[in-house]
C-alpha cells in the first residue's frame, strides 16, 4: 500500500457546470475516471463574494479539474447532459448551465447543445455562458456526502477546508460512499488511492447500500 493519494500531478483542464444542485454532481463527477479534483461554490453572476444564504444572482456550480490525456470535455459534457433535467424551469441558484472556460469548450458545448435539442421534446433552458469568477463555497459543502463519516474522514488524514477541494482522494471518495462507481471500479483503485483494508471495507458496506438510490441535494 502506497500513500494516501491526495496529490495528483498532472497537467489538467478546468470544466465548470451548473446542474440544479452542487452536493450531487460533486459525487457523479468525483468517480469519474480522469476528474482529478473537484469544488463546489457559486458563478455566473455579478453579485461579490456571495454565501449560500446571500447568493445574488449566482448558480451553485461545480468545478471540475480534469486531465485531458484520460477524460475529454465532450464526455464530462456527457455525463452532465445525463445526470439532470436541461428542461426544468428553475430559478436562478438552481438552473442548468455550462461554463466555458476557452474556445474550444464553447464551440464543443454549443455542438452538444444541438445534439440534446434532438434528444428532449422539450426546450432546453440550458445557458452557454464564459466561465467567470467562481468562489468557493462553504466548507461544509465540499464533499458534504463524505463528511458525514467523521471517522473516515480523519482515517484519510482530511480536516482542513483545503484538504477537501485539494485532494484527489477525498474526491473519490465523496462519489462511492454515496452508491456513485462500482465495487469493482473501487476495488481497482485501492491499492492506487492508498488505503488500508479497514477503510476499504468501510467504503464497499457504503457503495453497496447507496448503489442505485437516486441522487438528491
Amino acid at each position: 500500500m502506497g500513500p494516501l493519494l491526495h496529490d495528483v500531478n498532472v497537467s489538467t483542464k478546468q470544466a465548470s457546470f451548473a446542474m440544479a444542485c452542487f452536493w450531487s454532481p460533486d459525487c457523479i463527477f468525483g468517480v469519474t475516471p480522469g476528474v482529478i479534483r473537484t469544488r463546489v461554490g457559486y458563478t455566473g453572476g455579478v453579485t461579490q463574494n456571495p454565501t449560500y444564504r446571500k447568493l445574488g444572482d449566482h448558480t451553485e456550480s461545480i468545478l471540475i479539474e480534469f486531465d485531458p490525456q484520460t477524460i475529454s470535455y465532450k464526455q464530462l459534457l456527457d455525463i452532465y447532459w445525463k445526470n439532470h433535467d436541461p428542461t426544468s424551469k428553475m430559478k436562478r441558484q438552481y438552473t442548468s448551465l455550462i461554463f466555458y472556460h476557452d474556445n474550444e469548450q464553447k464551440k464543443i458545448a454549443e455542438d452538444s447543445f444541438k445534439e440534446q435539442e434532438k434528444i428532449f421534446s422539450q426546450s432546453l433552458v440550458t445557458e452557454i455562458l464564459e466561465a467567470s469568477t467562481f468562489y468557493d463555497a462553504e466548507d461544509y459543502h465540499q464533499k458534504y456526502r463524505l463528511r458525514q463519516h467523521p471517522w473516515l474522514c480523519k482515517a484519510v488524514d482530511l480536516h482542513s477546508g483545503t484538504d477537501f477541494k485539494r485532494s484527489h482522494l477525498a474526491a473519490r471518495l465523496n462519489g462511492y460512499v454515496y452508491g456513485q462507481g462500482t465495487i469493482k471500479q473501487f476495488n481497482e483503485e485501492v491499492e492506487k488511492l492508498g488505503i488500508n483494508e479497514t477503510v476499504a471495507d468501510f467504503v464497499r458496506t457504503l457503495i453497496i447500500k447507496n448503489e442505485g438510490q437516486g441522487l438528491t441535494c
